[in-house]
């Protein structure tokens, strides 16, 4: 019971930070109650698909189509926006992970567990929600972050170039995820692939978000 508790618990501190990295990097107010049932409902499907099911690769896939539909059917953002958000905002929060994950791995961190309560998984959990929030909060005291996405489901869509170039960068996201658990369990040594992958397609949503956002085309 402490487990199925702990996990829920860490889970929904995740998805928190998760949407509110999302918000923050796009301007867009905040819902905490909403947020925060979102990510319940998200922990509980983790926990009946990962723990239960014992079937990680599937829940990453449901993980992120959760958080795709929250934002487009909950939080009410256009579908093609909320594919874009969902995959900057994973691209953002797994490359804070990852390079955790690669500072934590050699000192024995990951594997540390206490009365089979798995400590270092939670920590990591942890460091990567405060690191999201922390972030979150910054862009938002500094007034950064973009807004050329639209809070409303009803606005006329506009689609140029460099929204179609986000869009597609949105494309292998959870294949890079699939990528990182694979190489975690199976070739550890070769993990410092992953995070240069999510800091590329980062940089990229970056590049091309600061470029929409000024109104760019080409």
């Amino acid at each position: 019971m402490l487990d199925f508790f702990l996990f829920i618990l860490f889970s929904v501190l995740e998805s928190t930070a998760l949407f509110y990295l999302a918000f923050k990097i796009f301007k867009i107010d905040l819902y905490p109650k909403e947020i925060v049932f979102a990510g319940l409902i998200m922990a509980f499907f983790s926990y009946e698909v990962r723990i239960e099911s014992g079937m990680a690769e599937i829940d990453v896939f449901t993980q992120y189509l959760l958080v795709f539909c929250f934002i487009w059917m909950l939080f009410r953002i256009h579908v093609f926006y909320a594919a874009i958000m969902t995959g900057m905002v994973y691209q953002f929060y797994m490359l804070i992970q990852s390079l955790l994950y690669l500072l934590m791995k050699p000192i024995g961190v990951i594997g540390l567990e206490f009365h089979s309560v798995t400590i270092g998984v939670y920590l990591m959990q942890t460091l990567s929600a405060l690191t999201a929030f922390s972030i979150g909060r910054f862009i938002g005291k500094r007034r950064k972050g973009f807004d050329f996405i639209p809070d409303k489901p009803e606005v006329k869509l506009v689609i140029n170039s460099h929204k179609k170039i986000l869009f597609a960068l949105s494309l292998p996201s959870i294949l890079i995820i699939f990528l990182m658990i694979y190489l975690s369990e199976n070739f550890s040594q070769f993990f410092i692939i992953i995070p240069i992958c999510y800091a590329v397609l980062l940089f990229g949503y970056l590049n091309f978000s600061f470029k929409t956002n000024r109104g760019d085309d080409f």
